[in-house]
C-alpha cells in the first residue's frame, strides 16, 4: 500500500509538471503575438500619418498652384499686453490673402513678419515676380510696390459708408468678448515713439489682441480714395478699473518708420481679413501743427452725465461759477439727461463754451464696468485738450476747485509758479471739503428775498467739515494734458518721465464738494465742522450771471420756475409787513 500510495504521489508530480509546462509556452505564444500585434499597429499609424501629410502637401501645392493663392498669414503669436501670462485665445488664426501670384508660393512667419510689419528679411521669389505684373487696382499703380502693399491691397477696403463723428462708441467685429472704441488720437511726445492711441473698453484681464487698419488719404483734398497700413495694436486695461469684468483700455499703434505722414483714420479689427466695423478719426493736436495758446487756458472734464440728469439750475451754477474762476470751455458726456439740461448745453455749445458728446456704451454700469466707463471719458477729455488748453480740470457737477486769496484759477496757477516753480509739475493736487448739504443753510439766507441766489448751492452751503480728505483720497486735480498719460478719477496714474505731481496747501485753495453724507443717514453732520464763505466772493456776480442765463433760456429750455424755501419766504413776508 506504501507502494501504490508511493506510486500515486509520482504520478501526481508529473502531472502537475507537465501542466506547468504547457502553460508556460501558451503565455510565451500570446506575447509573442502582442508584440506583433503592437508593431503592426505602430506601422499602420505612421503609414498613414505619412499618407495623410503626404496627401496634404501635395495637394495644397496643387491647389495653390491652380488659384495663385500663395500668401498664408499668421498672427497668434503677437502679444498685445504688458502683464504676463495673458488669457489670450490660443487658436492661431490665418488669413488666406488670393495674390495672383502664381507657383503655389508659401511663406514661412519670418517672411510674413516682414510683410505684414513692413521689416526687412529680403523679398520672397512670388512676390518679386508679382511686382512685375502686379494685379492691383488702377488707383494704386502710382505707389512704390513692396510686399507689404501687396498685402494691404488685398484686405477689405476702407470702409466708405461709416459716418465719421468727434466720438462715438463703436463696436470691434469678431472678439470673444466685449470690445468697443471710441475715440483716436496722434500721440507723439514720447521720444523716438509715434503712435496712435485708442481710447476704448474691453475685458479687464487678458485683453484680446486686436490689429490696426491705419489709413491713409491718397489724392487731392476731396479725394476719397485710402490706403492702408495694418500693425498689431498693444491693449491694456486703464488702471482704475474697480477690478470689474470691463475696464476703459488703451489700445496703441505704432506708426511704421517708413510714413512721415499721419493717418486720417484708424479700424480696429480682430482679423486683418475682417471688414472693419469701426471708423475713428484721428485727432492730431501735435504742437508740431498747433501753436500753443498764449497765457494759462482753462478748460473742464466732467464724466458721462446719466439717470436722466435734468438739475437745471445746478448746471447753470456750475457753468457760470467756473466761467468766473477762469475756464474757457467744458467737454461733457451724454449718456441720459433731460430735456431742459440738454437745451441748455446746446445752447452753450452754439457759443463754443461746450462740447458734448454721446455716450452710450453697451456695458451694464457698475456690474461690468465702472460708473458708465468714466474712464475713459476722463482720458479722451485729456487727450483731445491737449495742445488745446494748458490745464484741465477734471472735476464733477458738485465739485469747484476755489482759491483761497486769487480770484481765477489761472491767478492760482501763476502765483504758484512764482512761489514754487512748476515747470516740473505735471498736475496740481487740491484736497477734498465736504460741505454736506444736510447742514442748514446759511444765516443770511434767512432774510434773502433773491430767488436765483437763494437756489445756488455755494451760497446756501457755507458749513464744512473742518478735517480735509488728505491728497489721493477724494481729492481732484488740475492736469497739463501735454504731460500727462493716464487720468485717474482722484490723481493722475501716469505722467510723462520727469514730471510730476504737487499737491497744494490747503491755504492757497481747496476743493469744495457740496454733496449728501457720502455713507447714508445723517450722521455725517455730527463731525467737526466750520463756516467756510470764501465762496461768496463770488455771489453777486455769480447770481447776476446766472440770472442772465435763467432769464435767456426761460422760455427757450422751458426752464422751471425759480422759488424761494419756505423759511425764506416767511421772511420775505414779514420783512414787506414791517416795511408799511
Amino acid at each position: 500500500m506504501g507502494s501504490s500510495s508511493g506510486g500515486g504521489g509520482i504520478i501526481g508530480i508529473n502531472g502537475v509538471g507537465s501542466g506547468g509546462g504547457t502553460k508556460k509556452k501558451y503565455t510565451t505564444f500570446r506575447s509573442r503575438q502582442r508584440a506583433n500585434l503592437s508593431f503592426f499597429l505602430v506601422v499602420m499609424f505612421f503609414a498613414v500619418f505619412g499618407i495623410i501629410v503626404f496627401t496634404e502637401v501635395f495637394f495644397i501645392d496643387e491647389r495653390n498652384a491652380g488659384t495663385g493663392s500663395g500668401v498664408l498669414i499668421r498672427h497668434a503669436g503677437y502679444q498685445h499686453g504688458y502683464r504676463k501670462g495673458q488669457e489670450y485665445d490660443e487658436n492661431e488664426d490665418y488669413i488666406s490673402i488670393r495674390m495672383g501670384l502664381g507657383g503655389g508660393a508659401m511663406m514661412n512667419d519670418e517672411t510674413l513678419g516682414a510683410l505684414l510689419l513692413g521689416g526687412g528679411g529680403g523679398v520672397p521669389p512670388a512676390v518679386a515676380a508679382a511686382r512685375a505684373n502686379p494685379p492691383l487696382p488702377l488707383l494704386l499703380d502710382t505707389l512704390p510696390l513692396n510686399s507689404k502693399d501687396l498685402i494691404e491691397t488685398q484686405l477689405p477696403p476702407y470702409p466708405d459708408n461709416s459716418t465719421l463723428t468727434e466720438g462715438s462708441w463703436q463696436n470691434v467685429n469678431g472678439t470673444k468678448y466685449k470690445f468697443f472704441v471710441f475715440s483716436a488720437f496722434f500721440d507723439q511726445r514720447r521720444k523716438g515713439q509715434r503712435i496712435i492711441r485708442v481710447i476704448g473698453a474691453t475685458k479687464t484681464r487678458g485683453p484680446e489682441r486686436v490689429w490696426c487698419r491705419l489709413w491713409y488719404k491718397i489724392g487731392d483734398g476731396n479725394s476719397t480714395a485710402h490706403i492702408s497700413v495694418t500693425v498689431p495694436a498693444k491693449v491694456w486695461a486703464i488702471r482704475e478699473n474697480w477690478n470689474l469684468k470691463y475696464s476703459a483700455c488703451f489700445a496703441t499703434c505704432a506708426l511704421p518708420a517708413n510714413r512721415t505722414t499721419i493717418p486720417s483714420t484708424v479700424s480696429v479689427v480682430a482679423h486683418p481679413r475682417d471688414p472693419p466695423g469701426n471708423l475713428l478719426v484721428v485727432h492730431n493736436g501735435n504742437n508740431e501743427t498747433h501753436t500753443p495758446p498764449p497765457g494759462y487756458k482753462f478748460g473742464v472734464c466732467v464724466k458721462p452725465l446719466h439717470f436722466d440728469y435734468n438739475r437745471e439750475i445746478q448746471m447753470l451754477e456750475f457753468l457760470e461759477l467756473n466761467r468766473l474762476l477762469g475756464v474757457e470751455h467744458f467737454t461733457f458726456y451724454n449718456h441720459t439727461i433731460g430735456p431742459q439740461v440738454s437745451c441748455i448745453l446746446r445752447d452753450y455749445e452754439t457759443n463754443g463754451m461746450v462740447r458734448l458728446l454721446p455716450w452710450r456704451l453697451n456695458m451694464v454700469s457698475q456690474k461690468e464696468i465702472r460708473t458708465e466707463g468714466l474712464f475713459a471719458a476722463l482720458n479722451d477729455c485729456m487727450y483731445r485738450s491737449m495742445y488745446k488748453f494748458t490745464h484741465v480740470a477734471l472735476i464733477d457737477l458738485d465739485e469747484y476747485i476755489v482759491p483761497r486769496y486769487n480770484y481765477t484759477l489761472p491767478q492760482l496757477v501763476e502765483h504758484l509758479d512764482r512761489r514754487g516753480n512748476l515747470h516740473s509739475a505735471g498736475a496740481l493736487s487740491f484736497q477734498n471739503a465736504f460741505f454736506y448739504l444736510q447742514w442748514s443753510d446759511d444765516e443770511s439766507l434767512h432774510s434773502e428775498s433773491d430767488s436765483v441766489a437763494a437756489s445756488l448751492v455755494t451760497v446756501r452751503k457755507t458749513r464744512r467739515r473742518a478735517k480735509l480728505h488728505p491728497h489721493k483720497q477724494r481729492s481732484k486735480y488740475i492736469c497739463r494734458p501735454e504731460v500727462a498719460v493716464e487720468a485717474g478719477n482722484h490723481f493722475v496714474w501716469e505722467l510723462l518721465p520727469g514730471y510730476q505731481t504737487k499737491n497744494v496747501h490747503a491755504d492757497q485753495a481747496i476743493l469744495h464738494h457740496y454733496r449728501v453724507c457720502e455713507f447714508g443717514g445723517d450722521d455725517c453732520i455730527k463731525t467737526t465742522s466750520v463756516v467756510d464763505r470764501t465762496a461768496y466772493r463770488y455771489k453777486i456776480a455769480l447770481t447776476e450771471a446766472v440770472r442772465s442765463q435763467y432769464e435767456r433760456l426761460k422760455s427757450k429750455c422751458h426752464l422751471s420756475e425759480l422759488k424761494l424755501p419756505k423759511n425764506q419766504g416767511l421772511s420775505k413776508f414779514f420783512k414787506l409787513l414791517q416795511t408799511r
